[in-house]
């Protein structure tokens, strides 16, 4: 299956209750041969209004944050675990997540990032371990199938709580030093 029979496929998806309150589906951004994948939880209301993740409020932080180490919706891949938005923002249900990790992982497949980075508990504890704490665990790469995992604080946790905003700061770069030592194209990743 290539990109466009993929998003086609998933845009027509009704395998969960999210599909009934849905706007729209949010099957990712980016282009399609991105070297980093940033997985989130689940669209919010912003993103479930424009089918685009992390557009809203979390997304322009998201944004600023990528461009500080040379990162982008240009050269790198956001999706998110499940592509509609649950009610009032709750965090996806098991069933939800599982109904759709299927096109996530065709995503990958079709992508073949070099690195993952899960932004928040919910995709960490879904793509990395059951049991990840981003507390204690964000910024600590894993390798699972030849692919480099991190995890770091979901955009909307560090604008709650500008605490953790020092230890973002620390993971994006432990990412660009991981991304300009495994690419191909160091320039590709230029601040």
């Amino acid at each position: 299956m290539d990109w466009e029979a993929l998003k086609q496929a998933c845009l027509q998806c009704d395998k969960c209750e999210l599909a009934k309150t849905r706007q729209n589906v949010v099957f990712g951004v980016g282009p399609t041969d991105a070297e980093v994948l940033f997985v989130g939880e689940g669209p919010g209301g912003q993103e479930d209004l424009q089918g685009e993740p992390f557009v809203g409020p979390a997304g322009q932080f998201l944004d600023d944050m990528l461009s500080i180490i040379g990162l982008g919706r240009h050269n790198c891949y956001i999706g998110n675990i499940v592509k509609c938005r649950p009610p009032q923002n709750r965090d996806p249900l098991p069933t939800e997540q599982e109904a759709c990790i299927g096109w996530l992982r065709m995503q990958t497949k079709l992508l073949q990032p070099k690195i993952i980075v899960c932004l928040g508990r919910i995709a960490a504890q879904k793509l990395i371990s059951e049991d990840f704490k981003i507390t204690k665990e964000h910024g600590v790469w894993f390798d699972k199938g030849g692919i480099r995992f991190m995890a770091m604080y979901h955009p909307s946790a560090l604008l709650r709580d500008i605490t953790k905003r020092p230890d973002t700061f620390r993971d994006l770069k432990k990412l660009r030093e991981m991304l300009i030592s495994i690419t191909d194209d160091p320039q590709r990743y230029s601040v």
